[in-house]
């Protein structure tokens, strides 16, 4: 009978001691879970709940309890947009931007029109063309049947001068502008020889303004310099002018100082009998036109070759005469 009391005692101990480890091992799940336990009552019931994004809760820290989405991976955005895709904001063009032009600039030089002559090109047009072009200073060099970089390049300065667009090809419109501003090439010009001595140039018209007074009439067409008085010619000589880098000014002027024996301060070269009428530039003798003919060219004067013409011209030409430039 002592026998069977001992083991019934014994084994309400053991239920009592299971039981105490069930409930423990229940509180524990939930103090782990960051859930109250069932006794604690209401006094938990109120804090915030748990945030299962590893959030901060209470302003007090992190979240302890590791969630279904690890800490330190970036949250889901919710617009499914990647951060480097760029928004509205960031610049995305208009899809259908407009064609209206913007009406402060200003509109650029009319198109050109279908090529005549263009760099590769060989022939007795590319000649003409090289000719005419040297006459009105945009050539240098001598005269050849080839079309190349350096007959592009003249080409390009002489559209661009006259506010066409620069493209080194001849179109009809700069043929047609180079044409009225040159004069058939004669032979010589062709084919690279000196043109005769004196007044060896033909003139063109007499522009209206040398037709009164005393002036220095000089034609850049034709190369050619007159001194006329009253309408009346009574010196033609040869002339030369400055390049494309240093042109010779056109228009209207007056001599404003004249030097015989004069010596540039700028060039150190001689100028003899020099007639300034703008700004430094001036009417004189040149050597080297006398000696190297239109294979050159001044920095802007106008250069005369023929010694005893222009020591004459400075001797009838006084301060406050007309000197008139013009393309006739």
């Amino acid at each position: 009978m002592n026998t069977k009391a001992r083991l019934a005692r014994r084994l309400t101990l053991v239920t009592v001691l299971a039981a105490l480890c069930s409930v423990l091992a229940y509180g524990v799940g939930y103090a782990v879970r960051g859930q109250a336990l069932p006794w604690e009552g209401s006094s938990k019931t109120s804090a915030a709940p748990h945030d299962q994004r590893g959030g901060v809760r209470d302003g007090k820290g992190a979240d302890p309890t590791p969630s279904g989405t690890p800490a330190d991976e970036p949250a889901t955005d919710p617009s499914g947009t990647p951060d480097d895709e760029p928004s509205s904001s960031q610049g995305i063009p208009d899809p259908t931007p407009s064609d209206e032009p913007d009406p402060t600039q200003e509109p650029g030089p009319p198109p050109a029109g279908p090529a005549l002559l263009s760099p590769g090109d060989k022939g007795p047009e590319v000649r003409d063309l090289q000719a005419r072009l040297k006459q009105i200073d945009w050539f240098s060099g001598d005269v050849t049947d080839n079309y190349g970089d350096v007959t592009a390049e003249a080409v390009r300065g002489f559209q661009a001068k006259r506010g066409f667009e620069a493209t080194g090809v001849v179109d009809q419109r700069t043929l047609d502008r180079l044409h009225e501003m040159t004069r058939e090439p004669s032979k010589a010009e062709l084919t690279n020889q000196p043109p005769p001595g004196d007044g060896g140039n033909v003139p063109g018209p007499l522009d209206p303004r040398c037709t009164t007074g005393r002036v220095l009439c000089i034609d850049k067409s034709s190369r050619t310099l007159r001194w006329v008085v009253d309408g009346d010619v009574r010196k033609t000589v040869d002339v030369r002018f400055g390049s494309a880098e240093l042109p010779t000014r056109e228009g209207v002027f007056s001599i404003e100082r004249k030097s015989r024996d004069h010596v540039s301060s700028i060039y150190h070269t001689p100028m003899p009998f020099a007639m300034f009428f703008s700004r430094g530039q001036a009417v004189h003798y040149s050597p080297d036109f006398a000696a190297r003919g239109y294979n050159g060219a001044s920095h802007g004067c106008v250069n005369v070759r023929d010694h005893e013409a222009v020591a004459w011209l400075f001797d009838q030409v006084v301060v406050g005469d007309k000197v008139v430039i013009y393309w006739s």
